[in-house]
């Protein structure tokens, strides 16, 4: 039919379809088909991945974009701005509650330590993506890679150490170790993720052993306060004993330095006398002699030299009359 009969109150109209009309329609709907499936918007958090035929061709930030429409170009939009975390050992399953029952994780949390103990260990990693394009298209499987190479590093890392240094000293550092080779691994794959945080949680012997577990603990912990006990009383005693030793030192030291002045000054003396001696030899080795002399009988009763007088007074008999 060329026309149809619209009907306006009681009066039939006749209605002309022209191909005016029906070209308007068309690009109406072209139009509508074209906004509909060309333009798209990103989120502030997100990135859009364009691909022509399947191909990728190019990545865009937030806000309206276009694409060319009729399925020629599809978007895919990856939150590059979202922290996004992986747990191991347990599952968050609502705030503030936490699934402790281990049904199918209990695999990837028990590890064997350097020391051949047993522990488990619960884990949860931190990441971004930071290449939408490498994240889409280069591995298939994305979420089980990710877990699969954290669960080998971490496994690695507790394997090289023992089970006290895991659950005491080398937390930190099995976290900044882990954090650093698992993106050196996601690099080398180009999953296009960058990790922003490894964090130990529950670090635990199995059940079964955790009694004794906390026994060897105890007195692992009365053994390093023992030590440090011992420490400290070192570091007392050892500063008091050094003291001690540079006081002796110093005493010897300044009765050394006295002998030896002593010495020289007696040389000094010697020396002299000695030159006085050679220019008078007789008068030098009387006056010694008197002087020695004055020095054996000092004390003595019996005067050997008056020094009143110029001369000698005769020597006294000092064994007595016969």
């Amino acid at each position: 039919m060329d026309d149809e009969t619209i009907i306006t109150g009681n009066k039939p109209k006749k209605f002309k379809v022209t191909p005016g009309l029906v070209f308007g329609i068309v690009i109406a709907a072209l139009a509508l088909m074209v906004i509909s499936t060309g333009f798209f918007v990103v989120d502030a958090t997100e990135q859009a991945v364009i691909t022509r035929f399947g191909k990728y061709n190019r990545t865009v930030g937030s806000g309206m974009q276009f694409k060319i429409p009729f399925g020629v170009e599809r978007d895919y939009k990856v939150p590059v701005k979202v922290i996004q975390t992986e747990q191991f050992g347990f599952q968050t399953i609502k705030a503030g509650a936490v699934n402790q029952y281990k049904n199918g994780i209990t695999k990837e949390s028990t590890m064997l330590t350097g020391d051949l103990n047993i522990v488990d260990v619960e884990w949860i990693i931190q990441y971004r993506i930071v290449d939408p394009a490498a994240w889409l298209f280069n591995v298939k499987e994305r979420k089980q890679t990710i877990r699969d190479i954290s669960q080998s590093v971490v496994n690695t890392l507790v394997g090289d150490r023992a089970i006290l240094d895991v659950m005491g000293s080398e937390r930190t550092a099995i976290e900044t170790s882990a954090l650093d080779t698992m993106n050196d691994n996601f690099r080398a794959l180009g999953l296009g993720i960058n990790v922003i945080g490894v964090k130990l949680q529950n670090i635990v012997p199995p059940t079964g052993v955790q009694d004794a577990f906390e026994d060897v603990n105890k007195a692992s912990q009365d053994m390093e306060r023992y030590i440090n006990e011992g420490k400290e009383a070192y570091n007392r005693e050892i500063p008091l004993a050094k003291g001690r030793a540079d006081q002796e030192l110093q005493v010897a030291e300044g009765y050394a330095v006295e002998r030896v002045n002593k010495a020289k000054g007696d040389v000094a003396r010697f020396t002299s006398v000695y030159q006085e001696y050679k220019k008078a030899p007789a008068i030098t080795r009387e006056r010694l002699y008197l002087e020695t002399m004055k020095e054996v009988f000092t004390g003595n009763d019996t005067t050997l030299i008056d020094s009143n007088l110029d001369n000698m007074l005769p020597i006294k008999n000092l064994k007595g009359a016969n």
